[in-house]
């Protein structure tokens, strides 16, 4: 198909602006940084392109609540493109656990930034009050917002649009948990979208940098409009073809509960069971409780987002908790109370925290008040595996961070320190809390927790896809085998981790059904690039490995990569009973498989210049 002569319009390539502002709060400034085709090319945008340019400004002794530490807001390629479930935006940045952090999301805020005419945003430094972000016209304004602290983050939306006049505008904002620096807090946007994991919100919080709000009509020059055209058509034929397509359009994520019930991948009672009542919290009886509505992200068929009648507690409407909140505040704490669990989901979104590390840091509290580790006097209530009223409250001690929510607030990894607990009861790796996967019930999902470069996280790594049949990418020789069995398949998880990075740097919803082979023809047809799946797979193995070398200029080690004993110790109970990963063995082949150094932890130097990172070997080598 025909495809333009010309790479560039005026200083803009295809598929991108060619242009990312920085702004330093802490004097006011604003420059432009050019962003160049090979620079693209080798990094894409979104999370990959966000690392390579955070490199350079991070490291050890950066404070991840300090001034120093830098926040970058970006689009990908597929933003604001006719691709489907392309119009997510990427935040990253040191997390406030002083790893690599980045959160993902969905919405509309993504296409509207990239429509504001530039392809990310950089902050750094710190306000002296309260401020908000206005990007429009290729530029940005920093505007006071001292009379939106303290208010949550629907009010947040709502007051900036009506400030700004311009209902189109879309706004990624914090609420009090990244004004009071929760350890998770989120980042907010199109009402209850959250770039969730990582603390980025607290990053926001303590830069007193309230939202970033963005409008606009700006349009990168696509390459191909006829090819592009093409290989929409045949999508469309392909998602419609899948059952996962119409299980997310009919129940949403959480229509995976019973599924993860009957397999053992739904932890119960902070990660020691494996069995619970699961018709009291099931979809099929969530739908028959609540009269429900879908939603969609900016130009997304699916529809995945669901919201509910609510009309309790002073609230008309809430959004459905998805498969991980459902399971963070239900089984993991015992507590088979729908109506408790949609309110917690309510606050978590209000509040902006993470409904995964809240629920995971809250449960860590209750099985430490159940072995007398802390007490009454500790928590200033008794905490009661179910009280429903007792996990709202600790939400709300927890994002107003009063009496023991101050602990909480630190998240399991800083709680453990905190009262003095071995560091292998604490559900989290590198500081990231264990989602609700458990990793008992996919071998390869406990392999991409141990090594992800945020920590456990199900999306940069969701192996267990794969083991369910739907996430297969063969080519590249990634299969569906058994669950419990990594031989020979070390070296298809770590594949996997690294087309996961491709997603979050082009920006595509994981839940997208296209083949590897598609998403290169899509990228093709945008940028008038010649990506196949082998090189493409290069580049997302180039984005991990750069990810992981800015994890080791933080201090990160093989030591980091390891599983806490709570989440692999054998269960007596259901289909997971006995089954543990030998995570030495599965680490010792990864390691090799990576071409990583099996004493520091780092991507040797022969392995970074194989990606063309020799100058990030000579930094972290030297």
């Amino acid at each position: 198909m025909h495809m333009k002569e010309k790479m560039w319009i005026g200083e803009s390539m295809y598929g991108y602006h060619g242009k990312i502002l920085k702004v330093d709060l802490s004097d006011g400034s604003v420059k432009t940084i050019e962003l160049k085709e090979d620079l693209a090319k080798a990094f894409i945008g979104g999370s990959g392109l966000a690392a390579r340019l955070l490199f350079d400004v991070l490291d050890a002794k950066t404070n991840p609540l300090g001034p120093d530490n830098h926040l970058a807001f970006m689009t990908g390629p597929f933003t604001a493109t006719p691709v489907p479930q392309g119009s997510r935006y990427i935040v990253a940045g040191k997390s406030a656990q002083g790893f690599w952090g980045e959160a993902c999301s969905g919405g509309s805020f993504g296409p509207a930034l990239k429509g504001a005419g530039v392809d990310g945003v950089i902050i750094t430094g710190a306000a002296k009050k309260p401020v908000y972000l206005f990007v429009h016209d290729s530029s940005v304004e920093i505007k006071d917002a001292s009379h939106l602290w303290g208010k949550d983050t629907i009010e947040t939306q709502e007051i900036i649009k009506k400030d700004l006049g311009e209902r189109r505008i879309r706004v990624a904002c914090i609420g009090i948990g990244g004004e009071n620096k929760v350890k998770y807090a989120s980042i907010m946007n199109d009402e209850s979208r959250a770039a969730g994991r990582c603390g980025l919100g607290a990053v926001m919080g303590a830069k007193n940098l309230k939202a970033v709000a963005a409008v606009g009509d700006a349009r990168a020059e696509i390459a191909s409009e006829e090819m592009l055209r093409g290989i929409l058509d045949f999508y469309k034929l392909v998602m419609e073809a899948s059952p996962f397509y119409h299980l997310l359009r009919e129940y949403g994520t959480y229509g995976y509960l019973d599924m993860a019930f009957e397999i053992g991948d739904a932890p119960t009672r902070y990660f020691t069971r494996a069995l619970f009542p699961v018709e009291k919290v099931s979809s099929a009886t969530f739908k028959d409780t609540y009269m429900v509505r879908n939603y969609a992200c900016y130009g997304c068929p699916v529809a995945c987002g669901k919201v509910v009648e609510y009309n309790k507690r002073g609230v008309k409407e809430i959004d459905t908790p998805e498969y991980e909140t459902m399971v963070a505040f239900g089984p993991l704490l015992e507590n088979y109370d729908l109506d408790s669990i949609l309110y917690v989901n309510h606050l978590c979104n209000i509040y902006g925290i993470d409904t995964i590390s809240a629920g995971v840091s809250i449960a860590f509290a209750f099985y430490l008040y159940e072995k007398g580790v802390i007490g009454k006097k500790d928590v200033g209530m008794k905490l009661e595996w179910g009280n429903s009223e007792t996990i709202v409250k600790l939400v709300e001690m927890v994002a107003k961070r009063s009496g023991f929510g101050n602990i909480l607030a630190e998240g399991t990894k800083g709680m453990a320190e905190l009262l003095n607990v071995d560091p292998g009861e604490a559900a989290n790796v590198k500081g990231l809390e264990i989602p609700m996967h458990d990793p008992r019930a996919f071998f390869g999902q406990a392999l991409s927790y141990a090594t992800g470069n945020r920590g456990a996280c199900h999306l940069r790594g969701d192996f267990y896809q794969v083991d369910l049949g739907v996430g297969a990418i063969p080519e590249l020789g990634i299969i569906q085998m058994d669950r419990f069995v990594l031989d020979g398949r070390v070296d298809a998880v770590a594949k996997y981790q690294d087309v996961r990075e491709l997603y979050d740097s082009l920006i595509l919803c994981k839940f997208s059904f296209a083949t590897l082979s598609m998403i290169c023809d899509f990228l093709n047809a945008i940028t008038g690039w010649d990506y196949n799946p082998e090189s493409i797979h290069k580049t997302g193995e180039r984005i991990f490995n750069i990810k992981r070398a800015l994890n080791n200029k933080f201090g990160v080690t093989r030591e980091h990569d390891k599983m806490p004993r709570i989440a692999i110790a054998p269960l007596e109970e259901g289909a997971t009973a006995g089954k543990t990963p030998n995570m030495e063995e599965l680490l010792k082949e990864y390691y090799k498989a990576r071409k990583w150094d099996w004493e520091t932890g780092k991507p040797t130097k022969e392995k970074l210049e194989e990606l063309g990172l020799g100058d990030i070997a000579a930094k972290i080598w030297k």
